[in-house]
């Protein structure tokens, strides 16, 4: 009799995708990849205290998105052949350990290295996101994943509020010390959450399935377009919502940092629009539903652009590119685990290393592009990558983009 069977000798229900578990893994996620973001609004003050200019100040994003491509690329390919209930939680404290560093960083390169360390460690939403796609059945995958990923990407607009609000009342080291406490909650109720499974294969070692990730991206061509599109969205995403704060904290607006954070509420409205993406997928309607969200983004540019002197135009921007981007995003995952069932870690680790990659080039463009022509200069941008993506897409969408075959991975 194998462990999956019941005494009786009938074969046990295998585990699932609840409700409960779902809401779980969305908070999880999202606190994990917010842990990213707590720096974002806090720019100008943690530029303050630790006395470095604001373009020191901001490759502290550039680190942390490296530093999460990182672990991206190293550690969340585990989730193929490892016990996930015991690695998640793993990651989650290790994690939190990297935050308390934050806390206490006595200076800007220390707290550089310790945001490398963040972003290298908090990586237990991407392999959640794979799990939940693992644990849903075919006709929800879709639902699940879409809620999942979209707790995700909120993460990073409640990091922004809830940093912003915690710092105006405190200090910014108080932010990571909470964050820190938060990740070591999660990492207990994970830990006895998570259903028992058994690692899809032990007969493949670490080297093999690093490189087996190499190969996808090199053969497989749904996931080489799917991941220019989430790169260059996810690059988008970042470069705006890193300009924003250096226009809000100047003329004409000169908003203090609570206030700044607050626009992440904005944010939200889009994450929650997003969420339909998933069903639109579960539908068969993925490829078309991608085109509209890019559509959506290129908007959201023209839109945002006008933004300089009228906060509504900003606050319109925010929430029409927060459903583009979060409704592409949710596609394209859900797309590429179509790929191959017994390699959706490895596949997640393609995208999202691919995805903040082009995260850390948006943060990084943010302050040139601002220092070059300000909010303008930005918005022309963005606007002008929108169009390609869309481009991109309309060439796309009746070849690459299309479902074909699963892939037999091992």
């Amino acid at each position: 009799m194998t462990a999956r069977e019941s005494a009786s000798g009938v074969a046990a229900p295998p585990p699932r995708m609840t409700r409960a578990l779902t809401l779980l893994f969305a908070i999880a996620g999202g606190a994990a990849v917010g842990s990213l973001y707590y720096a974002q609004p806090l720019l100008d003050v943690i530029a303050g205290d630790l006395r470095v200019s604001q373009g020191a100040v901001g490759l502290l994003i550039t680190a942390t998105q490296i530093g999460y491509a990182l672990g991206i690329l190293f550690i969340v390919p585990l989730g193929d052949f490892r016990d996930r209930r015991r690695l998640i939680p793993l990651m989650m404290t290790l994690s939190a350990v990297a935050l308390v560093a934050c806390a206490v960083a006595p200076e800007i390169i220390t707290l550089a290295l310790a945001m490398v360390a963040v972003g290298v460690t908090t990586v237990s939403g991407q392999i959640l996101t794979p799990l939940a796609g693992d644990l849903a059945d075919d006709a929800s995958r879709g639902r699940v994943v879409g809620m999942v990923v979209s707790g995700l990407l909120s993460g990073i607009l409640v990091a922004r509020i809830f940093s912003g609000l915690i710092a105006e009342a405190t200090s910014w080291r108080v932010v990571f010390l909470i964050a820190a406490a938060i990740a070591l909650v999660l990492a207990l109720l994970l830990r006895r959450s998570i259903p028992r499974l058994a690692p899809k294969t032990t007969a493949i070692s670490y080297g093999a399935v690093l490189r087996s990730v190499f190969s996808l991206i090199a053969h497989e061509r749904r996931l080489q377009v799917t991941m220019v599109l989430g790169a260059t969205g996810f690059g988008l995403f970042t470069m705006f919502w890193t300009a924003l704060t250096f226009l809000l904290s100047d003329p004409p607006y000169r908003y203090p940092i609570w206030a700044i954070g607050l626009f992440g509420i904005a944010g939200l409205v889009g994450a929650v629009a997003a969420q339909g993406a998933g069903r639109v997928h579960d539908r068969g309607w993925s490829v078309t539903g991608t085109g509209l969200a890019w559509l959506l983004v290129t908007v959201a540019w023209v839109i945002s652009g006008f933004g300089g002197h009228l906060l509504v135009f900003v606050l319109v921007g925010i929430v029409l590119l927060d459903i583009g981007v979060q409704g592409q995003n949710i596609l394209n995952q859900s797309r590429i685990f179509q790929i191959s069932a017994a390699a959706r870690s490895r596949l997640n680790t393609a995208y999202i290393a691919g995805n903040f990659v082009g995260g850390s080039l948006g943060s990084f463009a943010a302050a040139l592009l601002w220092s070059a022509g300000g909010w303008r200069a930005v918005c022309l941008t963005g606007a002008a990558l929108s169009v390609l993506a869309c481009l991109l897409w309309l060439v796309a969408r009746r070849g690459a983009l299309r479902t074909a075959p699963p892939l037999e991975q091992p």
